[in-house]
């Protein structure tokens, strides 16, 4: 037999990529994207302070980074008032999700997360043989209560919620939080996802515990702090769990560059104030280019906005398409009623700018269409 030996659960999965990239789509096109608001990232950029010291690590990147992330751990450690012992740093979340999907979902095994949550999870879950258990959201929120009963029907090894939520924006306060805590069954454990907390409202995330072996919540340097090219993201957990990592992360997957800047930035909180507000600022203005075409938003504690194109998700789809030919990069949930919706990344002014031209036009096309 000529070929590789796939296992038999990787012959049987389909060749699929979660997300398009906007650089495949303008290979495509021919041409590059005039507006990248697309991909949730923040067009803010990362802390003066830390693109420094990147430059300044970039001379020493022949050397591998600390496979133990020493510094940043104990800078993390500092800045959450929690044992270094308690944090794990990784390539980026979408990395730490998939060791701990290794380490703890066998095939077969029930995982519980929400229809149109965020698919990487579900990615991974699959690439290790797990059966996924889906439940609708509430509303345009993750609904915890479903994901709860879910757990108690199914008994599964992980349960998944991000909150605030992607690909809505909606979050949830932190009393809600701290019940479907509580409520988690013997045997499950709850996969928080708070990868972009720092632009929620202060009472969205309860108290960290990290004796509590019934969580474990990720957050990144993807979002807030304008790092998403960098990958680095951590995991807060109980002791043993986060010592479990240790059996099957790549511990030389950082590298010195990323390592340098994330613990430059997190020093610079004032930078990381004044992005919170720009991303605040262009929230407000993507409200406001909304309204002034008819249509609506889903409130978000995030750096996008979900628009409600008033239709279905086939309209969606026909405005996304129309303005993806224009030059705007783009995307929308997947899922229905949440398809009904475009999802706009906070941008620059010029990036609003060209959105705010081009929006009546790809309605317009839409509504032809």
């Amino acid at each position: 037999m000529m070929g590789p030996r796939f296992t038999d659960l990787v012959a049987s999965l389909p060749a699929t990529v979660p997300f398009v990239g906007p650089e495949t789509q303008e290979r495509a096109r021919g041409e590059e994207f005039a507006a990248r608001l697309g991909a949730n990232e923040n067009v803010f950029g990362p802390s003066p302070r830390a693109v420094a010291a990147m430059k300044r690590a970039a001379s020493e990147v022949w050397k591998y980074g600390d496979p133990e992330n020493h510094d940043l751990r104990a800078a993390l450690a500092a800045h959450h008032g929690i044992p270094a012992e308690n944090i794990v740093v990784g390539e980026g979340i979408d990395a730490l999700l998939g060791y701990l999907v290794r380490m703890v979902v066998a095939p077969g095994d029930p995982v519980v997360t929400s229809e149109g949550a965020y698919p990487t999870f579900n990615f991974h879950v699959a690439g290790y043989g797990g059966e996924l258990i889906k439940v609708p959201f509430k509303g345009d929120h993750e609904d915890p209560v479903a994901l709860i009963e879910a757990a108690l029907a199914h008994e599964p090894k992980l349960i998944y919620l991000a909150n605030p939520d992607n690909p809505m924006g909606t979050w949830l306060p932190a009393p809600v939080i701290q019940a479907t805590i509580n409520a988690v069954p013997d045997g499950s454990l709850l996969v928080l996802d708070e990868a972009y907390l720092e632009f929620a409202p202060e009472d969205t995330a309860p108290p960290l515990d990290v004796g509590d072996e019934r969580v474990i919540r990720f957050r990144t340097f993807s979002k807030a702090y304008g790092m998403a090219g960098a990958r680095v993201g951590y995991g807060i957990a109980a002791t043993p769990l986060i010592a479990a990592f240790n059996k099957v992360r790549n511990h030389f997957a950082m590298n010195r560059i990323s390592q340098a800047g994330a613990l430059e930035a997190l020093a610079d909180q004032r930078y990381l104030g004044q992005t919170i507000a720009n991303v605040a600022t262009a929230r407000a203005r993507i409200a406001g280019i909304a309204e002034q075409n008819g249509l609506s938003v889903v409130p978000s504690a995030t750096n996008f906005v979900a628009i409600d194109c008033g239709a279905d998700g086939d309209f969606a789809r026909l405005v996304l398409a129309a303005l993806v030919r224009r030059g705007i990069f783009v995307r929308m949930p997947w899922v229905a009623p949440q398809d009904r919706c475009i999802r706009i990344s906070a941008g620059t002014e010029e990036d609003l700018d060209l959105f705010a031209a081009f929006l009546p036009e790809a309605l317009a096309e839409a509504a032809g269409g």
